[in-house]
């Protein structure tokens, strides 16, 4: 293989752009010639390529986003646009991909994988909600985020002595919520893979009230419902003064962590290593800190959980 290309497709997540040189440098220093595929699947569609030099990710490690930009293609769905994809890739010489997103992007390659372009992808979200990995690009750094603006909001909250529902990301994932939780302290965190009494939330608001305690802090996952609606339940039951902030796409921006772009460098060279082995069809990842590859098809069938001693460690702490 001489000729690879790489986009990035989905949501966007911090350390994209780490992966992004990773894939272009380490194919350029294996004699590769490396092209950029821009805004995803549709970018491939239309033919929006060029080819990649040292100096074209450079100064990129830190920003955030993706410079090859992104976007959601309906059309690259339906056979006819994966058949305009392939013309692109035959009309650059282009031998295979490193595609990184989350699942919907891993079924796009798969497809072409099965179009015989083989395909590598790499896990790029922030909802960490991929299996065969530990952790996915993004999620730290977004983690990061949740964490700095509870500790800013418990000041707050703390002053005018109210309960505050912060709603977070994760799409159908609770591992933001989770994970934010247990590192800032909630006093209760509600995700979708858990169903949470609503008066054992209740029980822990009152005993907190009862030991002097001014304030509470709620995390809730957008898969689980409306912060501003549960905010509501709260208020009905008790008559307390409660606030919503939905932290929204402030999580999905900012600089990666030290975290995310060594994860994202790890990942992306590990997806053109296989490349260079002819294989396709593949998922690069992280699992007890080795760099470990799956079959995608296996990936895609998978229905990933999250961390069941963390959820329980939530309850413990929240006493």
């Amino acid at each position: 293989m001489k000729r690879i290309g790489v986009l990035t497709s989905g949501g966007d997540a911090p350390g994209m752009n780490a992966a992004i040189r990773a894939v272009v440098r380490k194919g350029i220093y294996h004699d590769l010639e490396v092209y950029g595929i821009y805004y995803g699947y549709q970018g491939l569609i239309n033919g929006n390529i060029e080819k990649m030099e040292l100096g074209s990710v450079g100064d990129i490690i830190h920003r955030g986003g993706t410079k090859l930009f992104t976007s959601r293609s309906l059309e690259f769905k339906t056979e006819e646009g994966q058949l305009k994809g392939i013309e692109q890739l035959k009309k650059h010489g282009i031998e295979g991909l490193v595609i990184i997103g989350g699942d919907g992007s891993f079924r796009g390659a798969m497809k072409l994988t099965e179009k015989g372009f083989p395909c590598v992808g790499v896990p790029g979200t922030i909802d960490n909600d991929i299996p065969g990995t530990d952790f996915t690009i993004g999620f730290d750094t977004a983690l990061n985020t949740i964490i700095q603006s509870v500790d800013k909001i418990r000041d707050t909250a703390t002053s005018h002595e109210r309960t505050y529902v912060i709603e977070v990301m994760g799409r159908d994932a609770g591992d933001l919520a989770l994970w934010a939780g247990v590192a800032a302290g909630a006093e209760s965190v509600l995700i979708p893979e858990k169903k949470e009494d609503f008066d054992d939330i209740i029980g822990r608001i009152e005993s907190g009230n009862q030991r002097g305690k001014r304030h509470s802090i709620i995390l809730i996952a957008e898969g689980v419902g409306s912060g501003v609606e549960f905010a509501n339940k709260i208020k009905e039951k008790m008559g307390l003064e409660t606030r919503v902030t939905v932290l929204g796409h402030i999580q999905r921006g900012g600089s990666p962590t030290a975290a995310d772009r060594a994860l994202a460098s790890r990942l992306g060279a590990k997806a053109v290593d296989l490349l260079m082995e002819g294989k396709g069809g593949r998922m690069v990842g992280i699992q007890n800190n080795q760099i470990v590859d799956h079959n995608i098809l296996d990936i895609l069938k998978m229905e990933r959980q999250p961390e069941v001693s963390m959820y329980h460690l939530s309850k413990e702490l929240s006493i």
